[in-house]
Order: structure tokens, then sequence, then C-alpha cells
């Protein structure tokens, strides 16, 4: 899938912005808080519907101004595909996808995949299980929108579980009523944690291979850290023995939303042993993988995003980063131009000017 096109209005400090882009290379160059990340967030905002640095949407809209709006224009062999967004200070954020509404998110999820990193990306090998559990959803979700939905489903259950176990006056009580949110969480919950299971095995061959090529020769190895169990009935049985602790603790202490993703660089927790440098590079062969996991799921390479990554990596790597991305249409940030190849868009308060 290649982005042929990106227009802005009133989105973050570009006023007015139409721009198109080559089908490989695209390098942003520009200094600091002049609208670089702010392009690249808008494509990421059209692509998966929401914003990958603010939760509160309409601090999106241009100081002083009552709305925004992205429209993206995305090709590839057989079709293509445009999507409108537009978000208001009075309404809710409207979404269309080639002229029609869009009223679920999962409905725009995959039409144009992408694969985005950024230093913070950092937090995927270094933070909590929280922040590979979203790996993993992001990745599912683009590939697979039965996935995307099932997620929704387990989030509702195990919310609705927490607060009947958070108001139950008594464990008997509870006992008596927890068994219809027991089963829903044990079927919907079971078929996540396969779903997750697959996508580490299929994964990793990817992630070991951008690993060794961008470091030089280092191993990785991923292992899932799955709820243990084999079946649904054994999850069901899981919960039961768990409703007394689960009472106690006010939220439930099984399932997937527990799961985890151990990392492993020459047989060494990475997490606890790893260098910045290697974790920084290992969090970045992650991402690597994600391209080739889309591309194997979908037929097609996602559009990869490279936000301010070449200061964090030694000439080496970067070259050798570089080659590995060729196959897709990439997106570079940077405040070097010295560093930039492919098409070269300066930015400037909120202005673009292409000058190769």
């Amino acid at each position: 899938m290649i982005i042929k096109k990106l227009t802005l209005k009133n989105f973050r400090n570009y006023e007015d912005l139409s721009i198109c882009f080559d089908s490989k290379l695209n390098s942003l160059c520009g200094q600091n808080a002049q609208g670089k990340t702010n392009l690249i967030e808008a494509i990421y905002f059209a692509c998966l519907g929401k914003s990958f640095r603010s939760s509160k949407e309409k601090q999106i809209i241009k100081w002083g101004k009552d709305y925004s709006k992205i429209s993206l224009i995305a090709t590839n062999e057989i079709r293509e595909k445009k999507v409108e967004v537009v978000l208001q200070t009075s309404q809710k954020k409207a979404v269309k996808m080639d002229g029609l509404p869009i009223r679920r998110i999962g409905d725009v999820l995959g039409e144009i995949p992408i694969v985005f990193f950024s230093p913070d990306e950092l937090k995927l090998v270094k933070e909590s299980p929280e922040e590979r559990r979203r790996f993993i959803n992001i990745d599912l979700s683009q590939t697979n929108k039965k996935y995307f939905y099932l997620l929704s489903r387990y989030e509702k259950v195990l919310d609705n579980r927490n607060k009947l176990l958070k108001t139950s006056k008594d464990l008997e009580t509870l006992k008596e009523t927890i068994e219809i949110w027991d089963k829903s969480l044990a079927n919907i919950g079971f078929k996540i944690i396969k779903d997750r299971e697959n996508f580490i095995k299929k994964i990793e061959p990817f992630a070991q291979k951008a690993h060794e090529y961008i470091s030089g020769g280092e191993k990785l190895r991923l292992v899932y850290k799955k709820p243990d169990v084999d079946s649904e009935e054994e999850y069901l049985k899981k919960l039961s023995k768990l409703v007394e602790k689960d009472f106690k603790l006010g939220y439930t202490s099984f399932g997937p939303h527990r799961d985890d993703i151990d990392i492993f660089l020459n047989e060494e927790e990475v997490k606890s042993f790893g260098s910045q440098g290697q974790q920084r590079t290992v969090a970045l062969s992650l991402k690597l993988a994600e391209l080739e996991f889309i591309k194997e799921q979908k037929g097609e390479y996602p559009i990869l995003i490279l936000d301010d990554v070449f200061s964090e990596l030694d000439k080496n790597r970067r070259t050798r980063l570089m080659k590995f991305t060729s196959r897709c249409q990439t997106f570079v940030t940077t405040t070097d131009q010295s560093l930039c190849e492919g098409k070269i868009i300066k930015i400037k308060e909120g202005k673009t000017e292409t000058i190769s």
C-alpha cells in the first residue's frame, strides 16, 4: 500500500496543506517543533483512527479554529482508498472511508496498514506488559478484524466481572451471579490467547532475522507468557478456583489481560540485562518484523513510519536499517538534512518545501 496524497486543514500547526509523496522513501526534515511529528501523526490518525500522542483528540484542532480535517489517499495495484477524518470542537469525531461514514473504528483498521516507530517505542522492551500487549493488539487488529471485535467484547465482559467483584456484599452472593461472566470470559479469553500465541510464533522468525541483520549477529528470542490453560474448560475452572482471591482483590487476576512477552538477546533477558542500545535495536527489530507479518497476512507491505530514529543509531545500523526498509513506502523524520535520502521534504512552522 502506498500513500499518494495527504491534505490537512487546521491540524495542529498546519492551517492548510496538500502534499504528495514518493512511493519509496520520504525524508521529513526540519528543526524541532516545526511540524514533522504532526505530519506523521496525521497519517497515523487516518490509518488507525486515533492519535499515537494524545487521547484528547480535540487538542489536535489548530488553536482558535473550530474544526480539523485529514484527507488521505492511498493505493495499491488493484484499488484506491480515501479516508477522511473530521474533528470538531462541538461534535464527535466523524470518519469516512471512500465517502461512506464509518461508525466503528474497527472498520478502519487494516484498510491502510501501518507500522510506526519512535524513540518512545522503547517502552515496548523496557516498561510494563501493557506495552507489549498493545504491540500484539495493534498488529492483530490490522490483520484480523475478528480479533479486534473479540478484544472489544473481552474488555466489556472483564469490566462487568470486575464491577461485580467490587460491589458484591459477600462471597456466596458473588458465586451465585458470577458464573455467567466467567463462561463468557473463558470463551472469549481462550480465543484471544490462541490468537496471540500464534502471532508470537509467526513474528519471532521475522524479528530474529531483522535483529540479526541490524545488530550484526546478535540472537533474539521471544517467549509468550500466556495464561496456563490449554482449553476453554480449563480456563473456566481456573476462574472458579480463583473467585475467592479475586473477590478479596476486587479485580480479575487471571486472563490474557495479564499476559506478557519475555524477550531474550543471546539468552539474556533484554529488559533487565540489555544495554540502552540493545534495547533500542530490539524494539526496532520487533517493529520491522511487523512489516513481514502484515505482508504475510495481507499480501502487501504496510506503510512504515520512523520518527526521529536516526539520532539513536550509529552509521552502520542506519545503513542496514534503510536497506531493510527499501521494500515498502517509508517516512523518516530527522533534524539532520545530511542524513536525508529519497524525496526530501523540508518542514518549517507548518509549511513544507520539497527540495529533492
